[in-house]
């Protein structure tokens, strides 16, 4: 094996190409044209453009694929996770092109991608599952009484957190089959759907396998991934607390079981549920490489990428079941764009400042370099945190501090939330279940701002203050902070810190030297270098460090004490203050419904001349594989509709009119 086409994009791309890079293997990048600036783009060897198609056209587009990996003069095919890595047409197209697809063979994909197949198969191999039933549409249902439930629909074809919802009772299951057939349909290509009923308050535990072409299998123990937002994990930890020894042993024994069982080659997930009595029910197998796989090779030792392309080689399995241990506690956070204060919905936008964590034992898995846009056509996971330490507690705290050094300005992510998770009592105790977010996410972010409260927003203020009057003094040419202001003459500064505003008056300067005044209160604030975005300061005696940088509104966001504040000055005229003062605002009433963010308009529900009620799903926009619900947010008459299915809205457009109803 020469060289590898990696036919996906972003984080994992990127760290195939590490890996491949390491043992002397070539590799060839794919790319959207929304993509040409990716790292997985420069990194590779070579790299080839898809067009600025859809995803059929591009990443998901067999045919273009293979052609490349031929004009490329690849041998194989690294399908990473998520896109055509569990196609079980792309393997055999790959096979049949003579190219190596490093996975599983088709029939395991098929086999087991199929989630009504891959139940009656583990029950066939002795592992027990939930009850369920198949369902061929939204009217083909068991007569199911209220005490039945809760019940979990399910797309037969699905994976990642993708097409799964909850129903609790009889009257919101017909719309939960309609919608999750519909993801499915759009998602997977198969709207197949079934019910199963729901574990209460289940542990999601999965075991890594490998299995070579020559009937070997092993496991490389398990994961824990209970933190989940929207059924799609978001903290993975290895190994997992709740487990016993005994029952560790007896669920990696029965994952090994079903791998052999079914001649499986190369790495494999099967996932579990565990009851509170930790009765363990077969889930699912994910047939490919997994986004937590770090956390294994943490707590491992083993390259997993490298084990895949040794085996996708032909090569037997070269660790033995024995020499396989778990060597301290390992934690990965999934970074996100998105607004966990607003249901977690996706945030797509420019990244003007990026940095990552560095210290021994942290490892950032990432396709960003300083900065990027990230569009909502694409997953919105941007990085993912994997730190390593001697013991859970110990692998908390490091990964908690290495969050506060996590930067991402520019949109809004999941940084300070996944922090929150951390600290949670109920985490660190290990006090939880795969509901935790659901029950704990509004207490997480309501401490998450009394927490920022009580950061003393003067020494923000202080920081800003000194970075642009600093950066002013040596700019050649105008910039944001250097722009003529009336403190100049008045030797005062309005600034605004959140919602924190105040006049700062600059008592007297020297080179890096300042005493400021914040009402009665009198600094001393000294510059001792800045580097970049990066600030070193004295305020009063007391050095910090503060990361700034510049928003798209020319604002200064300020990363200190662990946060990012906005800080904005009034004496500099900036866009958003020219566009009010011109009269141009937004225009937007309470009577107008508009996108939360840029997304494809996928369904309709009403015309003009409806009346809704308070709580009617109106229409629904994807954005970042995630469906969004646009509400009614009172009863009344529908005036007008302004997008049709298939419409793509940007932010802030006006979707639907409403007449109020009395």
């Amino acid at each position: 094996m020469n060289k590898i086409l990696i036919a996906n994009r972003g984080e994992i791309a990127c760290r195939i190409i590490r890996t491949a890079r390491r043992i002397g293997i070539g590799t060839v990048a794919v790319y959207h044209a929304l993509d040409k600036d990716s790292l997985h783009v420069s990194q590779a060897g070579e790299a080839f453009s898809l067009g600025d198609g859809s995803l059929a056209d591009t990443y998901l587009n067999i045919a273009k694929l293979i052609e490349i990996a031929k004009l490329s003069r690849c041998d194989a095919v690294h399908p990473g996770y998520g896109f055509l890595s569990e196609n079980h047409l792309f393997a055999k197209a790959c096979a049949d092109a003579g190219l190596i697809f490093i996975g599983p063979t088709p029939e395991a994909i098929l086999l087991m991608g199929n989630k009504l197949q891959a139940r009656d198969f583990a029950i066939k191999s002795g592992l027990p599952v939930a009850p369920g039933y198949t369902l061929k549409d939204e009217h083909d249902l068991p007569d199911l009484n209220e005490k039945d439930f809760p019940f979990l629909v399910k797309a037969a074809a699905g994976g990642g957190g993708k097409g799964m919802r909850i129903v609790n009772n009889k009257s919101e299951i017909k719309e939960a089959i309609i919608s999750t057939q519909r993801e499915a349909g759009n998602y997977f290509g198969d709207p197949t759907v079934y019910i199963e009923k729901f574990i209460e308050s289940p542990r999601h535990i999965e075991v890594q396998v490998l299995g070579d072409q020559h009937g070997n299998a092993i496991h490389l123990f398990e994961r824990e991934c209970s933190i989940q937002r929207r059924y799609q994990k978001i903290i993975e930890e290895s190994p997992s607390v709740t487990l016993t020894p005994e029952k560790r042993s007896e669920i990696c024994e029965a994952a090994v079981k079903l791998a052999k069982t079914i001649g499986y080659s190369n790495a494999g997930t099967i996932e579990f549920l565990v009851d509170k009595n930790l009765n363990f029910y077969f889930l699912e197998m994910n047939t490919r490489i997994q986004v937590e796989h770090p956390v294994t090779e943490m707590v491992t030792g083993y390259d997993l990428v490298e084990e895949q392309i040794l085996i996708a080689a032909g090569q037997p399995l070269r660790i033995k079941q024995e020499d396989v241990i778990q060597k301290g506690h390992a934690i990965e956070c999934r970074i996100y764009a998105e607004a966990p204060s607003k249901d977690f919905l996706p945030s797509p936008g420019h990244i003007h400042l990026y940095r990552e964590p560095k210290g021994a034992n942290i490892r950032v898995d990432s396709f960003i370099a300083e900065s990027a846009t990230i569009t909502g056509a694409f997953d919105p996971m941007i990085s993912k945190l994997v730190v390593w330490g001697e013991d859970r507690t110990k692998a908390i705290d490091k990964s908690i501090a290495a969050l506060n050094d996590f930067i991402v300005h520019g949109i809004r992510s999941n940084v300070d939330y996944l922090r929150g998770v951390l600290q949670h009592p109920a985490y660190r105790k290990n006090e939880f279940s795969t509901a935790f977010c659901k029950d704990h996410t509004n207490a997480i972010i309501e401490e998450i701002k009394s927490e920022r409260k009580r950061k003393n927003e003067a020494t923000v203020m202080m920081a800003a203050l000194l970075f642009s009057l600093e950066n002013a003094k040596q700019a050649q040419s105008k910039s944001i902070w250097q722009q003529t202001g009336y403190w100049r003459h008045l030797m005062q500064i309005p600034i605004q810190c959140d919602e924190v505003i105040c006049r700062i008056k600059v008592m007297s300067k020297a080179k890096g030297h300042y005493f400021f005044m914040k009402g009665n209160q009198r600094f001393e604030c000294i510059v001792n270098n800045i580097n970049g975005p990066l600030l070193d300061l004295s305020i009063d005696g007391e050095r910090l460090q503060a990361l700034i940088s510049v928003d798209s509104k020319r604002h200064l966001i300020v990363r200190m004490h662990g946060f990012d504040f906005e800080v904005k000055r009034a004496d500099v005229l900036t866009d958003e203050l020219v566009l009010g003062a011109s009269g141009q605002g937004t225009g937007r009433h309470d009577d107008e419904l508009t996108s939360p963010m840029p997304g494809k308009v996928i369904d309709v529900r009403v015309k003009p001349g409806d009346e809704v009620e308070k709580g009617d799903i109106l229409l629904i926009i994807e954005s970042m594989k995630m469906e969004n619900n646009i509400l009614a947010p009172y009863k009344a008459t529908v005036e007008s509709v302004n997008v049709e299915k298939g419409s793509m809205v940007g932010g802030a457009v006006v979707l639907i009119k409403l007449n109020l109803k009395e």
